[in-house]
């Protein structure tokens, strides 16, 4: 087995950082929801719905990392750095959720207008554009070492475009008078939720089901095992990840006739590492196919 053992995801999120974006993202919600109430801005509303979501992540994401780097014991063997996934799929959901409730009030608002403080809104939109890039640059750098930061990064950066919306539907609103803007800027950042939602909840749903890592190919890495010389065949082949930068490679390996066991398995483990950058790999090395007949490559 490899000398690698390092299971978690994060130790190398930046803390600080995250602390920062949260005060500031936090800090700002409360502000924009004062805001879209008395401007009677819906399109604030719901960027403020954004706002809270945003928070939610990033405080899930310092959660994470402090269950994250917990050590591993006799009940959880690989430790504690899976729950950043769970923290990850679960703030997913809630993004949906919030998602469709703003679809919901945005419609309410299209068959009953309201009027717009359009010049309240414009600032309120600015200094929010103004939060939300600030916080998507403090999550830049790390946004692709965790799962749990790539989806603060992910709904900051969205929140940040949701920004420049209300921002130009206020404009619009002022100049035109015509009020039903703000519902439609409000749908818009609603629809806006979905794509980059899905693909973080498809990316957690992966990682637990033990799929095989993205960018990863089953068929290359079972090829590149089976031609390391010494080794005959291989079997039993397992490839998943347990957290999104983590990932692991069980197998058995027949050796050929005369072949050393423990020169193969380093062979192959070299290859693993510089091939495909799989440093947990755990190999059984066989000198008869142990393998049931169906399961023989």
């Amino acid at each position: 087995m490899s000398g690698d053992h390092d299971h978690g995801d994060m130790q190398n999120t930046p803390e600080t950082r995250l602390w920062l974006a949260f005060g500031l993202t936090g800090g700002f919600m409360i502000a924009e929801v004062v805001g879209g109430i008395v401007t009677g801005s819906l399109a604030l509303i719901s960027d403020a719905m954004h706002m809270a979501t945003d928070a939610m992540a990033l405080a899930i994401a310092l959660i994470a990392i402090k269950v994250g780097r917990r050590a591993a014991d006799l009940l959880r063997t690989y430790g504690y750095a899976r729950f950043e996934i769970l923290a990850a799929a679960f703030n997913a959901l809630v993004l949906l959720g919030i998602a469709f409730y703003i679809l919901y009030e945005a419609y309410e608002r299209l068959n009953q207008p309201t009027e717009i403080a359009s010049l309240g809104m414009l600032v309120v939109a600015v200094i929010g554009l103004a939060v939300n890039f600030t916080s998507m640059r403090l999550l830049t750098g790390h946004k692709d070492k965790s799962l749990n930061v790539k989806g603060a990064y992910l709904e900051v950066w969205a929140d940040m475009l949701g920004s420049v919306g209300v921002i130009a539907g206020a404009l619009v609103i002022w100049f035109t008078g015509w009020q039903w803007v703000d519902s439609l800027i409000a749908v818009g950042i609603g629809f806006m939720v979905f794509p980059r939602t899905w693909v973080l909840l498809k990316e957690c749903v992966n990682i637990l089901l033990e799929g095989v890592p993205p960018g990863m190919n089953l068929a290359e890495v079972e090829q590149a095992v089976a031609t390391v010389p010494g080794a005959d065949s291989v079997h039993d082949l397992h490839l998943w990840a347990i957290t999104q930068s983590k990932a692991s490679l069980t197998a058995h390996v027949v050796l050929e006739e005369g072949a050393d066991a423990e020169t193969v398995r380093r062979a192959i483990e070299a290859r693993l590492q510089d091939k495909f950058d799989l440093h947990h790999t755990t190999l059984q090395m066989e000198r008869e196919n142990c393998a049931p007949l169906e399961s023989i490559h």
